[in-house]
């Protein structure tokens, strides 16, 4: 009896050593959002930044939290169809405030195309003010390049920062250009989202020289944008009307449309339908048998719920060996929407990835706020994830 008792104490022991070593495993959760279209909800009453912050730290009733080691947000954190102005800035950083276990520079910003100047207001003006993810007006951003627990190299338009064995390379949305490409200068006065995307030439030359140099380790890219042909609703023709409006063109309204060739606007030239990074993703995949990159991230196209497949495409899409995740919208209001943004958990040694999908309203398909299951998916990644 006395030897059945110890046998018993040690299989509990065993049994509790394996609890411990489950429950200790290390993970990296990434919060991928975008498309807060702050302006445009507060308007109706709703934060729907502020919201979905206090949701995640367990500070709304009847939502699930969730825990976050970052965010990244694919832009458009402005709803105008004019440029943004520092009433909507404010509204930005107060509505950033509501974080009680999580500070600013925890947030990775880049923006997309409703967050544009007028060419002639300075590149990137409003976003470097208020975005601002090198941490240069920090008075108006609250981000302190000091605090920030993964460093940022580069500038306002591309820079990178590397989490573990993770690099992310964050791209911005260059609608501050002249006609179609952008918004034009600001005695045009012009009106819309004007929502192809665009990134200059240098831009991409950068993004390739660094995924070429880093084969070593995962590597996820963010854009407003997603590239053609990837996921809901991103062929030619295929996000408007249903997605966007038509100023800068109807045909490239869902995806990154322009490559802007030489950013003058005295002498400004520009190549429409560019295909230049599918075209590497395609020919590297040819060559290698595998993907460049692990994931690229965009938002700008609100989806209609989880479930969306128009155009034979969904929110998570693998193609040329890379995953392409949609992760609109945080917004209610503008241009309609079922809030929803999708959490990354990495493990520590795993070479697969957890992509599960949060609803931030109870208004799809009768689920309640919280995590929506049937649109969770399990990615495998190039490398391992190493902290």
């Amino acid at each position: 009896m006395k030897q059945l008792r110890i046998a018993a104490v040690l299989l509990l022991l065993l049994a509790t050593r394996s609890v411990v070593a489950v429950d200790t495993t290390k993970e990296f959760r990434v919060w991928a959002t975008s498309c807060s279209h702050v302006p445009a909800d507060i308007r109706r009453g709703r934060e729907s930044l502020g919201k979905a912050i206090r949701q995640s730290e367990g500070l709304e009733a009847g939502a699930p939290s969730f825990d976050w080691d970052i965010m990244i947000d694919a832009g458009d954190l402005s709803a105008n169809q004019t440029p943004p102005g520092d009433q909507d800035g404010q509204e930005l950083i107060r509505q950033y405030r509501t974080m009680t276990k999580h500070r600013r520079e925890q947030i990775y910003n880049v923006p997309g195309n409703h967050d544009a100047p007028y060419y002639d207001h300075g590149p990137g003006s409003w976003f470097r003010k208020w975005g601002d993810p090198l941490g240069e007006n920090t008075q108006f951003s609250d981000v302190d390049p000091q605090h920030r627990p993964f460093p940022v190299t580069g500038t306002w338009e591309r820079y990178r920062f590397q989490a573990g064995n993770i690099l992310f390379l964050m791209l911005a949305d260059r609608n501050d250009a002249p006609t179609p490409v952008g918004r034009g200068h600001s005695t045009e006065a012009n009106k819309g989202g004007y929502p192809p995307g665009a990134v200059t030439r240098d831009t991409f030359n950068w993004w390739k020289q660094q995924v070429l140099e880093n084969q070593d380790k995962i590597i996820i890219t963010m854009h407003h944008h997603v590239l053609r042909d990837t996921t809901v609703g991103s062929g030619r023709g295929e996000g408007t009307p249903r997605y966007h409006g038509s100023t800068g063109g109807d045909e490239g309204s869902s995806y990154l449309y322009y490559i802007i060739e030489k950013d003058d606007p005295e002498d400004f030239r520009y190549t429409k339908d560019a295909y230049v990074f599918e075209g590497f993703l395609d020919s590297f995949h040819q060559e290698h048998g595998r993907g460049s990159i692990d994931l690229w991230i965009g938002g700008h196209t609100h989806v209609k719920g989880p479930d969306d497949d128009f155009g034979g495409k969904t929110i998570t899409e693998t193609r040329w060996g890379v995953h392409f995740l949609q992760v609109a919208a945080l917004t209610q209001h503008h241009a309609g929407s079922h809030p929803l943004s999708r959490v990354l958990t990495f493990t520590d040694g795993s070479e697969s990835l957890i992509a599960d999908v949060y609803l931030h309203e109870a208004t799809y398909k009768n689920n309640p706020v919280g995590w929506y299951t049937p649109a969770s998916k399990t990615l495998r990644l190039r490398h391992k994830f190493q902290q």
